[in-house]
């Protein structure tokens, strides 16, 4: 998830949802796993309408077919689900797990402090560096893929591929493209579709090396991004514009994005929560 840009925003209007957009939008374990044997792949719906999440879960606005959720939630009956892993960094609830009994797999700076991402200070930075490691990271992570599978799920979103760039030289983007593989052959294993997070600058790899099915891009018309996402996975990529930055063309009018567009507070809060803002194209 992309950080936060300044301080909660709260009593988001709707008709600040409506400046974002020049078009009117509509309103609103790698290991032993059991998985259903009639279980099957589904395919990516590709332009549907969706929304994002990650906040909490709420019954989604009217017409909506396609819905992103935390790995801690339940998918939506009749919906195409998407499960969200943090697949580089971790959970900001189990850092002293992590600390506690998997202290090799995290990152440390030469003050002996954990690297963290500095937007997200209580997530810790995963060490990718060996195959070794890799493998055993594969574990802890395959488990939430295998949580998603059990839970219903249809696919997974994994955040942070990024993490090299915060890792002061310790990893590289092949160390984490390496360990994304790993992490979509379990995917793929329990019937699920994988998904890219962000990471415009990867063009194809992330389709190519890490086996990745769709992508899943914030602020990609903010950025002027979108079209690296399409070139490598046409219209199997969910945007997310955050009503804080809206771009200064607007987001619907933006002939590059992605037909899937939804635009949301930055917070992702619940439905009726103060600072709650949801549109899309």
């Amino acid at each position: 998830m992309v950080p936060p840009l300044g301080p909660p925003l709260r009593l988001l209007t709707a008709a600040l949802a409506l400046t974002a957009c020049s078009a009117q939008p509509q309103p609103v374990v790698v290991g032993e796993v059991s998985v259903p044997a009639s279980a099957t792949t589904k395919a990516f719906p590709e332009g549907v309408a969706a929304d994002y999440q990650l906040g909490g879960a709420y019954p989604p606005p009217a017409g909506v077919r396609l819905v992103v959720r935390d790995s801690t939630a339940q998918p939506e009956n009749g919906l195409y689900n998407v499960c969200y892993v943090n697949g580089f960094q971790t959970q900001p609830a189990e850092r002293d797990l992590w600390l506690a009994e998997r202290r090799d797999l995290v990152l440390f700076g030469k003050d002996g402090q954990p690297l963290v991402d500095s937007n997200w200070p209580d997530e810790l930075i995963l060490d990718t560096s060996s195959p070794e490691k890799r493998a055993r990271l594969a574990v802890f992570v395959g488990a939430t893929i295998t949580t998603c599978a059990t839970s219903g799920f249809d696919a997974v979103e994994i955040d942070n591929l990024d993490s090299d760039t915060r890792s002061h030289g310790a990893i590289t983007l092949d160390d984490n493209l390496a360990f994304a593989a790993q992490l979509a052959d379990a995917a793929h294993s329990r019937n699920l579709l994988i998904g890219q997070k962000n990471s415009a600058e990867l063009g194809s790899r992330g389709r190519d090396e890490a086996k990745f099915d769709f992508a899943v891009a914030e602020e990609c018309v903010a950025f002027g991004e979108c079209a690296e996402y399409t070139a490598a996975y046409g219209q199997r990529v969910i945007d997310v514009e955050y009503i804080d930055n809206p771009p200064s063309g607007g987001v619907c009018a933006d002939t590059s994005r992605p037909r899937t567009t939804v635009v949301r507070d930055r917070y992702l809060v619940r439905a009726g929560e103060p600072g709650y803002s949801y549109a899309r194209c």
